[in-house]
């Protein structure tokens, strides 16, 4: 009987001993989790921060930049047509005004059956070995419809001037009158004036040959330039340039029917 009892007590308090172990391992493990759990809510989540339901601010600061990112973009774009658009245009106006001014030079050298004072204005004299325009060192002025006066500021100079006159392409025979030449202007034939029209024509399209490359420079220019610009503006230049171009061309052909009336009336 009292060996019984002391087997009951001596297993009543390994039972309890293993207990006590036992939760205390248990306690250690619970608190190894709390530890663990605690770590993983302090550490910086990146895919959440803030609470704010799972938005991610890294991916807020990546929206903002892009944005930023393209506005400097369009800040680009706005001041590459700023900056390209008016210098494209002044070199296409400045190429095609002087392809009309030229024209302009070579009518005035074709002659009319009527005297005017600019016909002259294109003779080259040579005064002392320096090549002047005949209106810097001559005065030239209309007598009547057929006849031109030019009297040189140099007296001592008449004869060059009469010289050059005589040289010039337009087909007339000058006389000295005292300090100043007389300049006859025949009445044209039917074939002169035929073939000044043609003269007329060939002067248009040399002219238009250098508007033409003007506006192909300037399109070039612009499609170059078209990776810095929207397409939009690519085309809204390309539209400005053709009416500069149509301007000049319509310029050249006024120039040249009028010269054609001056030349057949």
């Amino acid at each position: 009987m009292a060996i019984c009892l002391r087997r009951a007590l001596a297993s009543r308090g390994l039972l309890s001993l293993y207990g006590a172990r036992h939760f205390s391992g248990l306690s250690s493990l619970t608190s190894l989790i709390s530890n663990s759990f605690s770590d993983e809510t302090s550490r910086p989540n990146p895919g959440f921060n803030g609470g704010l339901g799972g938005f991610n601010f890294s991916d807020r600061r990546g929206f903002a930049k892009g944005r930023k990112q393209k506005e400097q973009d369009e800040g680009d774009t706005v001041q590459a047509v700023a900056t390209i658009g008016p210098a494209v245009k002044s070199a296409a106006t400045s190429q095609m005004e002087a392809a009309v001014v030229a024209l302009a030079r070579e009518l005035s050298k074709l002659r009319t059956g009527r005297a005017q004072a600019g016909m002259l204005d294109h003779i080259i004299v040579d005064s002392g070995g320096v090549k002047v325009a005949l209106n810097r060192v001559a005065v030239v002025s209309v007598i009547d419809p057929q006849t031109l006066s030019v009297t040189p500021y140099d007296p001592s100079s008449i004869k060059s001037v009469e010289h050059a006159i005589i040289s010039s392409p337009l087909g007339i025979n000058p006389r000295v009158d005292g300090q100043r030449v007389i300049v006859p202007i025949p009445r044209l034939t039917k074939e002169s004036v035929q073939a000044l029209c043609k003269l007329v024509a060939k002067s248009a399209e040399d002219m238009k040959q250098s508007i033409r490359r003007a506006r192909q420079k300037a399109l070039d220019t612009i499609k170059k330039s078209a990776s810095s610009m929207s397409k939009d503006d690519v085309k809204r230049l390309e539209k400005e340039v053709d009416e500069i171009t149509k301007k000049f061309t319509k310029s050249a052909d006024d120039m040249c029917k009028a010269k054609e009336k001056e030349i057949s009336s």
